[in-house]
């Protein structure tokens, strides 16, 4: 078990990693044309972050959610969820595609479903 110390530290050193990731992407997403990185989960119907955004519910974990349009890029800012997204609708497909917890990124293929899992 971790003592008080050890969990102090840890979150200060997740912090700082967190708050060092969103300095440095931050150049690169506005130059790209992301909207400016902020806490929570975002689906995007473009690429670079573009169309028509769908706020995920991070709270809503373990539900699939079937998209009205398809997203081809996301972004997640969270300390504790992350999204796995389907190119099936109902959360079908043989692999799945997850963002992690700190990403922002262009998908490989239209996903047409998702569902939030504990990162």
């Amino acid at each position: 078990m971790f003592s008080p110390k050890a969990r102090v530290r840890s979150a200060a050193v997740a912090a700082a990693v967190t708050a060092a990731l969103i300095g440095f992407n931050t150049g690169a997403a506005h130059a790209a044309g992301w909207p400016p990185l902020q806490e929570g989960a975002y689906l995007y119907s473009g690429p670079d972050g573009t169309g028509t955004v769908t706020t995920v519910d991070l709270n809503d974990i373990g539900t699939c959610h079937t998209l009205s349009k398809p997203a081809l890029s996301t972004q997640v800012v969270s300390g504790s969820a992350a999204v796995l997204l389907y190119s099936g609708p109902d959360c079908t497909a043989r692999y799945p595609w997850g963002t992690g917890s700190l990403a922002q990124q262009n998908l490989p293929w239209a996903m047409l479903s998702y569902r939030v899992v504990s990162a």
